[in-house]
């Protein structure tokens, strides 16, 4: 569900005509939706309610201010992996008091700021890590709130670079090693041993592997909660949308392939309440993309149609630095002309001007006769778009617009040559 339709044949974003703001503020352009953020945001948070969920936006998916604000607002909190996350959240209006920090690398000095904010909890990946906060806390004359992150050697069934739940993956502490690390923790001064919790990838579009880890975890989650007054359950996030809308149907063959209905936040619900309420715990999950994947658009105009014996190649503006995940992902994003082009539907691979053959969004996808000076939205981009962006070929960042109805704001103005080398000397 999002707030990107057609009228009249044209794109709109809420109550706003995508071609005018690419018109007025040029292309390539992300185009956010405030009314998805917070729908997604209060459906999913309706659809657990009886398990009083605190949900952390994963802001790597988005970190803008706007949206991030708008989340905070409708009253999320955050999955952070950086202090310049933290940061982000702070100067947004958020609350470090309803943060997570998760990650294998945190350093002395994110740990410290962290502690200094009084962060809700730290999700510890290693022994050493552990060691590291406490012996920071202790000098900052603090006691830090930790859950370690279990790997339950769960399969998400995902794309492998995405995947972080088996034991392959770099992320969390073997699930069978997880009551000596508690016991010991438990003797550390600096560490208040507040909850544990999970992640085990991104983008799983079935509700099966989060039953099954969260079916393993119950067990553990009652005797570290008997043995050490754990106080939260973590469920992580890795909720996944639909890109390609073949798969949109409930009725598709893909999904009857997959035995599973689509997920959707009440069929997750169904699927985790009844296996975590028994926990009498606290729950908090770590959503991201489903939040923000679908209420954002990547705006981009034709430069030109190279047709060749062999292919129809239509070169856009944006290019793999704007939005990476074709090129990292092999991933799908739905393209739509911005107004509706008739005509027969050409294979046409839709390729950007970076010098880099991976610098492809599409290839044979079937698309209307375009011109150049036409434009196009690529839909589902508004997780890990903007935040993954770059300034590779020496290409300015992109702007960046929220819509909430009629209103637009410019939550990033667009770089400028000289920003492509401010702190160069």
């Amino acid at each position: 569900m999002h707030h990107f339709y057609r009228k009249n044949g044209s794109l709109f974003c809420e109550d706003v005509s995508l071609s005018a703001l690419a018109e007025k503020y040029g292309t390539p352009l992300y185009v956010y939706s405030a009314r998805t953020l917070r729908e997604h945001y209060q459906r999913l948070d309706s659809a657990l309610a009886t398990l009083d969920p605190m949900l952390c936006f994963a802001m790597k998916s988005n970190s803008n201010l706007s949206v991030l604000r708008t989340l905070a607002r409708a009253g999320a909190g955050f999955d952070i992996v950086s202090g310049g996350e933290l940061f982000r959240v702070l100067k947004a209006g958020g609350k470090a008091a309803r943060c997570v920090f998760a990650g294998v690398g945190k350093t002395d000095d994110e740990i410290a700021f962290a502690l200094r904010e009084g962060i809700f909890a730290f999700h510890v990946e290693s022994w050493p890590e552990l060691e590291q906060i406490n012996r920071i806390a202790l000098r900052l004359k603090k006691v830090a709130p930790v859950a370690a992150r279990v790997n339950p050697n769960v399969d998400a069934d995902t794309h492998h670079k995405i995947t972080t739940g088996t034991y392959e993956n770099k992320f969390g502490i073997p699930f069978e090693d997880i009551p000596a690390f508690y016991d010991k923790a438990s003797r550390l001064a600096g560490i208040q041993l507040r909850g544990v919790q999970m992640h085990i990838g991104s983008q799983i579009i079935s509700v099966k592997p989060f039953r099954d880890a969260a079916k393993k975890m119950l067990p553990l989650a009652l005797t570290l909660k008997a043995r050490h007054g754990i106080e939260y359950f973590g469920m992580g996030g890795g909720l996944g949308i639909v890109y390609d809308p073949a798969l949109e149907s409930g009725t598709a063959a893909w999904w009857k392939k997959q035995k599973n209905p689509p997920l959707t936040p009440e069929t997750y619900a169904a699927a985790i309440v009844p296996v975590l309420q028994p926990l009498g715990l606290k729950i908090v999950l770590e959503p991201g993309r489903f939040i923000s994947g679908n209420a954002g658009v990547l705006l981009a105009s034709v430069v030109n149609v190279k047709k060749t014996a062999h292919k129809n190649f239509i070169i856009v503006d944006a290019a793999m630095n704007d939005l990476i995940r074709p090129a990292f992902y092999e991933s799908y994003h739905q393209i739509e002309p911005l107004t509706v082009r008739r005509g027969k539907l050409i294979g046409s691979d839709v390729v950007g001007p970076i010098c880099e053959s991976g610098d492809t969004f599409c290839k044979e996808r079937p698309l209307p006769p375009l011109s150049a000076g036409d434009r196009v939205a690529f839909l589902s981009a508004g997780a890990y778009g903007f935040t993954m962006s770059s300034n590779y070929n020496s290409r300015p960042r992109t702007a960046e617009i929220l819509v909430d109805g009629k209103k637009i704001i410019v939550a990033r103005k667009r770089e400028t040559l000289d920003d492509l080398i401010r702190g160069e000397r």
